[in-house]
């Protein structure tokens, strides 16, 4: 908070990167004790899923803005394909599924230097009133070699360490993500080929 209003003062340039990287810094922190937070709630058995009706289009709109930013100033460009038919209203934990979603696409963001990160969300009729969600987060990224697949999901694990030392990150993204869409009743899956890019798939 003090970083931000410093930085609505008249100061010069040279200061004004340095309070800059203060913020940043701060954010970061911020999101690894999110994450930490989020892990112990769920280790301990104590993270609601609170289920409401919400509107499918504006959680991809809120998505959408919060990737873009990320991608500022990278040559990847973050495409959203949704199916035309795709309900108005839909009920569950947006708030916990788009949590889901940013870990995701953060990843695929944090990991592919150029190309493309792309959101799919689609869906399959159940039974009355029941759909099936299968969302997918597609990258260009640098992909997983298939021995580290199996690392992906647990808890502080960040997967080819000495290549990717420079990117940071607590290792709970994903173990997060999975033990959230356990909860919510879904699955994810990743297919990748290391080198040319990955595909996380959600089923909710």
């Amino acid at each position: 908070g003090f970083s931000e209003l410093v930085l609505t003062m008249d100061i010069d340039d040279a200061v004004r990167s340095h309070v800059e990287d203060i913020k940043w810094s701060s954010h970061n922190l911020l999101a690894i004790i999110n994450d930490i937070l989020d892990f112990s709630k769920i280790e301990s058995g104590k993270m609601d899923i609170i289920e409401d009706e919400y509107q499918p289009l504006q959680l991809i709109s809120d998505i959408e803005n919060i990737i873009t930013t990320r991608l500022e100033g990278k040559p990847v460009e973050f495409l959203v394909d949704l199916a035309p038919n795709l309900p108005c209203v839909l009920y569950g934990d947006s708030i916990r599924l788009k949590q889901v979603i940013i870990n995701i696409a953060n990843n695929a963001v944090k990991f592919t230097k150029r190309g493309a990160v792309i959101l799919h969300m689609d869906y399959q009729y159940m039974a009355e009133g029941q759909i099936m969600l299968n969302i997918s987060v597609e990258d260009t990224g640098i992909g997983i070699k298939r021995e580290d697949l199996g690392k992906l999901f647990q808890s502080f694990q960040q997967v080819d360490s000495r290549r990717n030392r420079n990117i940071e990150g607590t290792g709970l993204g994903l173990a997060i993500s999975k033990q959230l869409l356990t909860l919510m009743h879904g699955d994810i899956l990743v297919e990748s080929e290391y080198g040319k890019g990955s595909t996380f798939h959600i089923k909710l």
